[in-house]
């Protein structure tokens, strides 16, 4: 399987954003309305400046308490960010977040955002690959 059929499973416009320059409690209250894990920093919804997630944001609370909610997105988002083309397997993304550490990677196209998928989404996916393989599997043993 590939990102791309990921996507495809995906309901349009699922790509959170907010714009640079918005500040750690907007994007806060982003996250808790939305009940996800992490917002793209883009200025147009396809360039991406940045990723915040809840874990940048618990990690400087517990350093600095609640006076990062005033800083801008920029302060605490992650900047190196790591994507993925559309045709990536869905092992090779798994590998990567695993190596890196995220549970969020953008979907480039080129130099724009075309999508957003989680360690969730992946591993959906490659349950859902394994299944069927399973199923096939079972099918050629029994015969079918």
């Amino acid at each position: 399987m590939i990102v791309q059929q990921i996507l495809k499973e995906k309901p349009e416009g699922s790509v959170v954003t907010v714009p640079p320059g918005s500040t750690v409690a907007e994007a806060v209250e982003v996250l808790s309305a939305r009940r996800i894990g992490a917002v793209v920093v883009s200025p147009d919804g396809r360039r991406v400046t940045g990723i915040l997630s809840e874990r940048d944001v618990m990690r400087e609370l517990g350093r600095r308490g609640t006076a990062c909610l005033a800083d801008p997105v920029e302060k605490l988002m992650t900047a190196a960010i790591v994507g993925c083309d559309g045709q990536d397997s869905v092992e090779s993304i798994m590998q990567r977040m695993t190596d890196g550490r995220f549970r969020h990677m953008p979907v480039m196209q080129g130099a724009e955002m075309v999508g957003l998928i989680s360690i969730g989404d992946v591993v959906k996916a490659r349950l859902s690959e394994l299944a069927m393989e399973k199923d096939a599997l079972e099918g050629m043993i029994k015969g079918f």
